[in-house]
């Protein structure tokens, strides 16, 4: 695992990591870590909806992966606090078969993950903001043709512009600032006449 990505992410390489959080549960233990801070597993089954010895479990096995990690800021040693070691993580597919068939795994669960987060979106947050903030929000469904480099090079200019709002949750924000959330996919369609390459 490695750091070197402009977000400063966790960068999943083995198929066991992939594999590891592939996992409902998991998925969203990291998720409420990221977003919200340490936590112990008592705090954090209300939102995560299991009981904190099944998440005691599998924060365990998110650590042995290197996702998460001891908190050391605790006041007390009667529980374990736990902390995400990044703000993010991200994968690419890999070349083998094994690594391929783990990044599908955690690609769908992720995917299944986020498809209704927009609606909740729409429900939970979206009554509470000025309509300034409303007006902001919204999606596009852009249909495009580009090679693979040429995608590749949309993504990496993507990633150079959001960067430094990503790490922006290190210091102090301006003021009227809040969190926002960018979900994107790239998508590409396949042609069916056309053999994979």
């Amino acid at each position: 695992m490695s750091f070197t990505n402009p977000y400063g992410d966790v960068e999943l390489t083995a198929p066991q990591a992939l594999r590891a959080l592939a996992h409902p549960i998991r998925l969203a233990l990291l998720d409420r870590l990221q977003r919200h801070g340490p936590a112990t597993a008592t705090q954090l089954a209300p939102h995560v909806g299991a009981t904190p010895s099944v998440l005691s479990w599998h924060l365990r096995h998110l650590a042995s992966f290197g996702l998460v990690t001891d908190w050391d800021g605790a006041t007390s040693k009667r529980e374990r606090w736990w902390q995400a070691v990044g703000k993010g993580f991200r994968f690419t597919m890999p070349d083998d078969a094994e690594g391929q068939d783990a990044a599908r795994q955690l690609r769908a669960a992720m995917f299944a993950r986020s498809a209704e987060e927009p609606t909740r979106w729409s429900l939970r947050d979206e009554p509470r903001l000025s309509p300034r903030w409303q007006a902001l929000a919204g999606m596009a469904d852009t249909r495009f043709v580009a090679t693979a480099d040429e995608v590749q090079q949309l993504e990496e200019a993507i990633e150079a512009l959001l960067a430094p709002y990503v790490r922006r949750k290190d210091g102090p924000a301006p003021d009227g600032a809040r969190s926002v959330r960018m979900l994107r996919y790239l998508l590409p369609e396949a042609d069916d006449e056309q053999a994979p390459a």
